[in-house]
């Protein structure tokens, strides 16, 4: 098989099986409100909704929300918004804001507000930051 043909090929399953990669995001009552494909977020109709890039976070219309320092929160201003202490989310003065156990995301008084299929930490920490 020539290199060419290889090439269109892997580009045609890769396109193909890419979707079925994407790790979904839920509310709290298990209606899907979304999904992450790689460092891209989509809400559920697929729509693009925002973005990470290294550590900077933009919308979907690619304008900065904010970015994430180590275990800081920043909006795109450079206030500090957040704060993470291993599966803990507070605020900028300190109140719980949520905390995440596997793939399940809580509030700050322990009410499930949604559930994320196979996101990496950061993946939702930026979504519950910037996207809920």
């Amino acid at each position: 098989m020539k290199p060419l043909h290889r090439l269109v090929i892997l580009v045609f399953v890769s396109l193909l099986v890419a979707p079925a990669f994407a790790q979904r995001m839920y509310d709290g009552s298990g209606r899907q409100i979304g999904r992450v494909d790689a460092e891209h977020f989509y809400n559920a109709s697929g729509q693009p909704i925002g973005r990470v890039d290294g550590t900077r976070v933009y919308d979907g219309s690619g304008r900065p929300l904010g970015r994430i320092d180590g275990d800081r929160v920043y909006s795109a201003s450079g206030s500090q918004i957040g704060r993470i202490d291993g599966d803990r989310l507070y605020s900028a003065s300190g109140s719980p804001m949520g905390r995440m156990d596997g793939e399940r995301l809580y509030d700050g008084s322990g009410r499930q507000i949604g559930r994320a299929d196979g996101l990496r930490r950061m993946q939702m920490v930026v979504f519950f930051y910037f996207f809920m």
